[in-house]
């Protein structure tokens, strides 16, 4: 059988496949000539993402799909693809194709992905970009967190609750992981988070201190904080590995790498940062706690905001110390006025010294940056004269950065283009070759003006012209009538029909200075704008230091100016247990109100000793969860340094906040509401402390009541009886729950407040001491437009129900139980003696904890006293 003749491939595309196959998982941007062409399955993607014609190309006879731009519209389409989460390799021409007869040699400049970007189109001016790392150690996890753009650099350790909660909080764009763990860290962090597998050895100790050290320059790690976080040392080598694989070498703007230090930051794990609704909200178009509290001006304050946010303190010494400042800021409102106006003239410093670093900023950014450590000088004045200590320290701190404000005013134009091409980027009088080169070129006129003048008076021609063309060049024109007084010197190079054109020495020497000059003057700006830019690098860490000082002024500034507008007072922080509150609000409800209308203020009082739990009845829309989640907020607002909405607060330092509030069903990974409930309260049950906050909502609702009730009774008893004594909040609709302040003297009754005229419940959203008779459910049913004929025939069951359950059988059988648990108490074939053996012998004393054993203890002892009385 002949052999089939193997398929021609041209050149071009023999090229492109080499390459391809170096990055099989990157879009290809192949330069060819004017245009970036990608080519097959990348064309048809990149022709997808990008709304640009599919076209085809002959290969060797095959049709091979076609899709391409200009070159100069990169910057339009590549973030486009970049933010579709695509990795993009760009494959640059690397040699002058008119200095080859053979096929242009190319290769890839840089690859960027959604984790690794420069681009002002791709980036958010508020929103860190983190390109994200998690090593996977033998008990604990490690993560790494850095965003390029900025340089933050920053890496911990942990179990995987931890590193999810971080995870949830940083929002990274890319995350890096072992390919061995890919089924692994997709059942523990899910599959919305966007990953990129790196091979297993990337992932190794030696390697990773190495990469380090190296980076850094230093001899060990202990300067940074974190020689002893190994996995997060991994992890952070994975990072810098990954910048280097992905052709980022020009990294001086990565100076230091920080500890993310568990024990200094309030924990909330990610079903409370989910349920809190700090960033985002599961429902359309919603108004977030960020949404509300960003009143900062700087991008590097909206991101700091985001941090300070995610991660609240637990020192109540640097708590205090940003409440002092934004109390003196509060009162001092031409100061705050002031500083605020000059804070409007910063650009995003951090990011513009790293595009310096990275070699990527233009003359436009280099003037903005002066620009902008101009507008830091009088802030550094205002500061330093401030009565208040702490904005004194930030005055002392900020860098004037004098000469390098001077050099980069001396060196470029203040109206410098974006693209140094375009030319005019360096000042006049900087350098003496290109302002001769620039007089040449560019007062061109008056040279040619003089020529002519001097020309026609030596020859006596009146008439003469000096012009140019793309084929001739530059000549002199004389008419036909004076051709006879031209002199001998001049050459003839142009015969037309009333005219003749000539050329001289001086012209040509003119012409060769003139061409030459424009090209020169290009090169010329060119190396200086570079020089520029590689001296501006010795200072990347003073800006650096001003951008975080400003950052924080910034959010400072924010809190004092929200504080003025709401109405926000200053919390009292202190070391006990306790929590007050006297009218608080929740700051964003009070924000999406009608106008005219108050948000309903309510009081609340926590404490170890005699009102630990709250247990919230009250129908469905009253309210209840609003009170849950302002609690929580009021607390974070307090220990992230800003003040809060209420008349009063007094916190006594928190170091947990957990909630579970509303359904977050999660069917998609094959759980029901009821399962997600359960483990997001077993999450809360293992890691509760004495300075823990409790918020629970309806736990128990996603099962039969009888099962609901046990649990949140179950639950309630457990809170109760632990050590640690947690401050806890449980909103339920299980009006059996009421019972337990009788039963634990720290469960106390409230409920929000109803008035019932007729038939309609007017909700009055007010928290009061009692508990709640019934849940107004089908008037809430009636409010929402259910049919008369569904409300009729609920009322009808439900009167029924109650009738069968009233509240004197009720009582019969409790009687009966008591009395057969009185008589038996002395009976050795006691039916409760029964329960209790059965109690001990099905519990596993080998799994149990000391608490859970201190627990059933008291469970049995209760069991005796109710039996004895």
């Amino acid at each position: 059988m002949a052999k089939k003749p193997a398929k021609k491939v041209t050149p071009l595309m023999k090229q492109y496949n080499g390459i391809k196959t170096k990055y099989p998982d990157a879009l290809l941007l192949f330069r060819v000539g004017d245009f970036y062409e990608t080519f097959g399955p990348d064309a048809v993607k990149t022709a997808t993402i990008l709304g640009i014609v599919l076209t085809h190309r002959n290969n060797g006879g095959e049709q091979v799909e076609l899709a391409g731009f200009p070159h100069h519209s990169l910057n339009t389409y590549l973030p486009k693809l970049v933010k579709a989460g695509e990795r993009v390799a760009i494959c640059d021409q690397l040699e002058d194709p008119k200095q080859t007869k053979n096929i242009v040699k190319r290769g890839v400049t840089e690859l960027i992905t959604p984790g690794v970007a420069f681009s002002d189109e791709v980036l958010q001016a508020k929103t860190n970009n983190f390109l994200c790392a998690v090593h996977y150690g033998k008990k604990l996890l490690g993560v790494s967190f850095l965003d390029v753009s900025t340089g933050e650099f920053m890496t911990t350790q942990g179990n995987a609750e931890y590193i999810d909660k971080l995870l949830q909080n940083f929002k990274p764009s890319e995350i890096l992981i072992p390919k061995q763990r890919k089924l692994e860290f997709a059942d523990v962090f899910g599959t919305n988070l966007h990953v990129f597998y790196l091979e297993d050895w990337v992932f190794k100790d030696d390697y990773a201190q190495e990469k380090l050290i190296n980076h850094f320059d230093v001899t060990s790690l202990k300067g940074f904080g974190i020689e002893d976080l190994n996995e997060g040392i991994i992890a952070s080598g994975a990072v810098l590995h990954y910048l280097s694989e992905t052709r980022h070498n020009k990294l001086q703007h990565i100076t230091s790498i920080a500890r993310i230090a568990e024990d200094e930051y309030v924990w909330m794990d990610r079903f409370t940062v989910r349920n809190l609704e700090l960033y985002a909200s599961t429902s359309f178009n919603a108004i977030t706690l960020i949404n509300v509290i960003d009143k900062t001006i700087s991008p590097m304050g909206g991101r700091l905001l985001k941090r300070w946010l995610a991660l609240p303190l637990k020192n109540s010494q640097k708590i205090k110390q940003r409440h002092e400042v934004v109390n003196y800021l509060l009162h001092q409102s031409v100061e705050l006025g002031k500083i605020q106006q000059h804070i409007r003239h910063i650009s995003d410093i951090e990011r513009l010294i790293s595009k310096v670093a990275t070699g990527k900023v233009s003359p436009r950014e280099v003037i903005q940056l002066k620009n902008s450590l101009e507008a830091i000088v009088p802030i550094k004045r205002i500061t330093s004269a401030s009565k208040n200590e702490a904005l004194k320290v930030i005055g002392d701190t900020i860098h004037e950065c004098e000469l390098l404000r001077s050099k980069i005013k001396e060196t470029l134009n203040e109206d410098a283009p974006v693209n140094i091409l375009k030319g005019n980027t360096i000042a006049n009088g900087f350098s003496e070759k290109l302002d001769e080169l620039r007089a040449i070129a560019f007062s061109g006129k008056d040279y040619l003006d003089k020529m002519l003048q001097r020309e026609c008076q030596t020859t006596g021609i009146p008439s003469l012209k000096i012009a140019s063309n793309n084929v001739y060049g530059y000549y002199i024109e004389v008419r036909n009538t004076h051709k006879a007084k031209v002199p001998e010197e001049w050459t003839r190079k142009q015969t037309l029909v009333n005219a003749e054109r000539y050329i001289t020495e001086e012209l040509k020497e003119y012409e060769t200075k003139i061409l030459g000059a424009e090209e020169k003057i290009m090169q010329i700006e060119q190396e200086l704008f570079a020089d520029l830019v590689v001296w501006i690098n010795q200072y990347i860490k003073a800006v650096q230091q001003n951008a975080n000082i400003i950052a924080k002024l910034d959010c400072l500034c924010g809190f004092a100016t929200l504080a003025k507008a709401n109405k926000y007072v200053y919390p009292e922080i202190d070391d006990t247990f306790d929590l007050e509150i006297k009218n608080g609000r929740h700051p964003v409800i009070e924000k999406q109100l009608p106008i005219g209308e108050s948000y309903i203020a309510n009081d609340l009082y926590l404490d170890r000793d005699a009102q630990q739990i709250i247990m919230i009845t009250g129908p469905n829309m009253s309210g209840k969860s609003a009170i849950l989640r302002q609690t929580a907020l009021i607390v974070l607002l307090a220990q992230m340094g800003s003040f809060v909405p209420a008349d009063s607060a007094r916190i006594g330092l928190v170091d947990k906040i957990f909630t579970r509030v509303g359904a977050s069903d999660n069917i998609s990974m094959g759980e029901s509401t009821f399962m997600v409930e359960m483990n997001e309260t077993a999450s809360i049950l293992n890691n509760v402390s004495e300075r823990s906050l409790i918020l629970l909502d309806e736990i128990g609702r996603g099962t039969s009541t009888y099962d609901g009730i046990s649990i949140a009774w179950a639950i309630s008893e457990y809170l109760h009886e632990h050590p640690s004594r947690a401050k806890t909040l449980f909103a339920t609709h299980y009006h059996e729950l009421n019972e337990m302040t009788e039963i634990f003297d720290r469960i106390k009754n409230y409920n929000v407040s109803v008035k019932e005229l007729k038939d309609t419940v007017l909700f009055l959203r007010k928290l009061v001491k009692g508990g709640s008779e019934h849940s107004f459910g089908i008037h809430v049913a009636k409010m929402a437009g259910m049919p008369q004929q569904v409300i009729h025939k609920a009322n009808k069951i439900l009167k029924r129900l109650e009738k069968s359950h009233s509240s004197e059988e009720l009582a019969d059988d409790l009687k009966g139980v008591e009395n057969d648990m009185q008589l038996s108490f002395f009976n050795m074939d006691d039916p409760l003696l029964e329960e209790i053996k059965q109690e001990i012998l099905m519990t596993d004393i080998d799994t149990l904890t000391p608490i859970e054993a201190l627990m059933k203890l008291n469970e049995i002892k209760r069991m005796l006293q109710r039996a004895k009385k």
